[in-house]
C-alpha cells in the first residue's frame, strides 16, 4: 500500500512522485540528479486530486520509505498533525499579503524532523498580486529544506514570475468508471454509485457527497427542474431567488458551527467575563474575526452557486448532444425527460447561448458582481435562448 493509491487515474503523476521521493535522502545530502525541487505548482481540473496529490507527496517526502502510507509520518500527514508539514486551506475569497508574510516567516523554519519543511498551498490561484510577490521572493531563495507545492486549475492562474520557478505536475479528469468502483467499495449501492460518478463529472469528492447526501441530491435535482420552469419573467425572477437562497442556506449550514465556535473562543480569549461585561481595546478585534467570517460565508455561497451552474452547464450539455444525435452517454441520465423536452424546443444554437450565459455568470461572480442581479440576469437569458 502506498500514500499514492487513493489518486485516481493518475498514473504518470503517481510515477513521478514516487520516483522523487524515493531519491528524497539523495536531495537532503545536497546530491544532484534527485530530481527534487524546492516549489512545485500541482494543476487539474476540479476533482482531479490536486490537493490530494500534494499532501500524498508530502508524507512521501516526510517517509523514510517513499510513502509507504503506514508508518507516523505517512499517518500524521493525512491527519494534518505532522509537524513539519503545513497545510494552507483558504476559506476566504482571497489570500492577503499579510498571511502569505506569516506562512513565508514559518516555512523558513527548520524542520523539527531532520527531513523536510512542507508548505502545501490549496487554491494557491487565490493569492492577491501583493501575496504572491510576497511568496516569490521565498520561492527564488528558499530555505535549504523547504518545499513548496501550490495547487491551482491551471497553470495560466499563477503569475508567469511564480509558475516559470515550479516544476508542473499536472493532473487529469478521473475515470468515471474508477469514481464508480470506489464508491462501490465504500459501500454504495451499484446504480447509486454510477448515477453519482456520471453527475459529479469526475469530481471524486462530489460523487461521494451525491452518493452519501440525499438532502444533496435534491437540491441538485431542484437545480435541474429550473431549465423546464422559466416559461415567464415572474418564472425566471423566482428561479434565481430560489437558487441564491439555497446557495445563503448552504454556507449557512457550512460555517454557523465554526463561526459560533470561533466567536465564543475569540472571546474567552479577550478575557470577556460571565456577566457579559468587555474588556477594554476588544472591538477592533471581534469586528476583525467577524469581518472575516462574513468573507468565508460569502466563499461558500460563492462555490455553492458555482456547482448549481456547473450542473446547469452539464443539463444544456446533455440538450445539445441530443439535438446533434451525438452518441455520447448523458451527464444527467436521470433527467432524460427534461433534457428531451427541451432538446425539442429549440436548435443547437440555442443550447450553445445558454451555455455561454451561464459561462458570462460565472465570470461576473468572479469579478465580484452583485450575486442576485448576475444570476437574474443569468436566468432571463436562458429563457430566451
Amino acid at each position: 500500500m502506498s500514500v499514492f493509491a487513493a489518486l485516481l487515474g493518475q498514473e504518470s503523476v503517481v510515477a513521478e512522485l514516487a520516483a522523487v521521493a524515493a531519491r528524497s535522502d539523495a536531495a537532503l545530502r545536497g546530491e544532484a540528479g534527485s530530481g527534487m525541487t524546492h516549489a512545485w505548482l500541482f494543476t487539474g481540473p476540479p476533482g482531479s486530486g490536486r490537493s490530494n496529490a500534494a499532501r500524498a507527496f508530502a508524507a512521501a517526502l516526510q517517509c523514510v520509505d517513499g510513502g509507504c502510507d503506514h508508518c507516523g509520518s505517512c499517518r500524521t500527514v493525512a491527519l494534518g498533525t505532522h509537524a513539519d508539514v503545513l497545510l494552507v486551506r483558504p476559506s476566504l475569497m482571497s489570500v492577503g499579503v499579510n498571511d502569505t508574510r506569516e506562512l513565508v516567516r514559518r516555512a523558513a523554519l527548520a524542520p523539527s524532523g531532520r527531513r523536510w519543511q512542507v508548505v502545501i498551498v490549496e487554491d494557491a490561484d487565490r493569492l492577491t498580486d501583493h501575496a504572491v510577490n510576497a511568496l516569490l521572493k521565498a520561492i527564488e531563495e528558499p530555505a535549504p529544506h523547504t518545499v513548496w507545492l501550490l495547487c491551482a486549475p491551471t497553470p495560466e492562474d499563477m503569475l508567469p514570475t511564480v509558475r516559470s520557478r515550479c516544476r508542473h505536475v499536472r493532473l487529469r479528469t478521473p475515470p468515471l468508471d474508477a469514481i464508480a468502483a470506489v464508491l462501490r467499495q465504500e459501500g454504495v449501492a451499484a446504480a447509486l454509485a454510477d448515477a453519482a460518478a456520471h453527475a459529479s463529472q469526475g469530481h471524486i469528492g462530489r460523487a461521494r457527497w451525491l452518493a452519501t447526501d440525499e438532502e444533496a441530491r435534491g437540491r441538485r435535482d431542484d437545480v435541474l427542474q429550473i431549465p423546464v420552469q422559466l416559461r415567464s419573467l415572474d418564472a425566471c425572477l423566482d428561479a434565481a431567488s430560489r437558487l441564491v437562497a439555497a446557495a445563503d442556506a448552504d454556507a449557512r449550514a457550512a460555517t454557523e458551527d465554526v463561526d459560533a465556535s470561533e466567536t465564543e473562543e475569540m472571546r474567552r480569549a479577550l478575557g470577556f467575563g460571565t456577566e457579559g461585561r468587555s474588556p477594554r481595546q476588544t472591538e477592533g478585534v471581534l469586528k476583525d474575526l467577524d469581518s472575516r467570517q462574513k468573507k468565508r460565508a460569502k466563499r461558500q455561497q460563492r462555490d455553492a452557486l458555482d456547482r448549481a451552474m456547473l450542473d446547469l452547464v452539464a443539463f444544456y450539455r446533455d440538450v445539445l448532444a441530443r439535438q446533434l444525435g451525438a452518441a455520447v452517454p448523458l451527464v444527467n441520465s436521470e433527467t432524460d425527460d427534461r433534457v428531451e423536452a427541451v432538446a425539442k424546443a429549440g436548435p443547437p444554437e440555442s443550447s450553445l447561448r445558454r451555455i455561454d450565459a451561464i459561462l458570462a455568470c460565472r465570470e461576473a461572480l468572479d469579478a465580484n458582481a452583485g450575486t442576485s442581479l448576475a444570476v437574474e440576469s443569468m436566468m432571463l437569458a436562458l429563457r430566451a435562448g
